[in-house]
């Protein structure tokens, strides 16, 4: 298949329409006055393309998508410029909603599960997939799975990439995570619960979750892990290095979105060929970012470029051994 020349791929099986709204509290069985509505294309692999476009990225995002919600999907994204290829599917693309309430800074967040794919439809991904003529140096491979697709799917993309020499950046969970994992990715970006889960280690301290990822990089299951620790900040860790970065001091409006901000920040830097150091400020400050904008409109590209001076990495502890990747 001949497709115009990108470094990054993102995949994203679970793409939504995410509504936002604001009240000033949230109680039961009353009328809740809301703002209008903000629209937001949605989906992990969907908002780290919509963030390396911003940032001036070269990135295709693949995506499946049906239904009016879909086609809604499909015309927000062209509004923000994101370059993508749309997998038509039957069922109807999902909605998530977020009410943010005023009073406390509090976001609710309604995710739905999604539409069931057929197997002929997330096969059509992967045969997408499988004719590109050249292949990106960087798939990212973020959010959940739908209902209809099996676990493995990741796993065998993971296979795909290694096999034409890409490298594959990981962000899911459950058994996707797992079974991606055990194929082998370039980078994982686990929560401290998806660590836990992973590795079945006591997270209590920073050098138990240090611990737990070299568990994962002596497996040969990564080469970086990328520990989100939400309000501590993140920890980065490869076979013979750590870095700890605190969370920025900054005004939060709503934190949804900064993951997915996190990494594309770590993406970005990756293509440039950026230091470890380097890198992980890209991440940090594009997750700072995202949360100076309400609902899911992600950072913006001026403010990943002021709070990256902001970003303050310390060395901990002593990484020692190494694994053998093969990615």
């Amino acid at each position: 298949m001949t497709l115009p020349m990108t470094d990054i791929l993102t995949i994203t099986m679970n793409s939504a329409l995410d509504l936002s709204i604001a009240t000033d509290k949230v109680r039961d069985t009353h009328k809740l006055r809301c703002s209008a509505t903000e629209l937001h294309p949605g989906g992990g692999g969907v908002n780290v393309a919509r963030v390396l476009q911003r940032l001036g990225g070269d990135c295709l995002a693949l995506y499946l998508a049906g239904g009016l919600n879909g086609q809604q999907l499909q015309l927000l994204l062209a509004d923000e410029n994101v370059y993508g290829h749309c997998i038509a599917i039957a069922g109807e693309t999902r909605e998530n909603f977020t009410v943010h309430e005023l009073s406390s800074s509090l976001d609710f967040r309604f995710v739905l599960p999604g539409p069931v794919v057929a197997p002929a439809e997330w096969q059509a991904c992967l045969d997408w997939v499988s004719a590109l003529e050249k292949f990106p140096r960087y798939w990212v491979l973020s959010g959940s799975l739908p209902p209809g697709v099996s676990d493995d799917f990741y796993a065998r993309l993971a296979r795909l990439a290694k096999a034409r020499g890409s490298r594959v950046v990981l962000d899911s969970s459950g058994p996707a995570l797992a079974a991606a994992l055990d194929e082998g990715v370039y980078l994982v970006k686990p929560s401290l619960r998806e660590l836990h889960d992973l590795t079945g280690r006591s997270l209590d301290t920073e050098a138990q979750w240090r611990e737990a990822a070299r568990q994962i990089i002596q497996k040969g299951q990564a080469q970086i892990v990328a520990l989100s620790l939400g309000d501590e900040g993140a920890l980065l860790v490869t076979a013979d290095q750590a870095l700890r970065a605190r969370s920025l001091p900054v005004t939060v409006k709503s934190t949804i979105g900064a993951g997915d901000s996190f990494v594309a920040g770590l993406v970005w830097g990756l293509n440039r060929g950026s230091s470890l150091e380097e890198m992980f400020r890209y991440g940090m400050a594009a997750g700072a970012a995202a949360v100076l904008s309400a609902g899911t409109s992600l950072c913006q590209a001026a403010d990943v470029a002021r709070l990256y001076r902001e970003v303050v990495l310390m060395p901990v502890g002593d990484v020692t051994g190494s694994g053998s990747f093969g990615c």
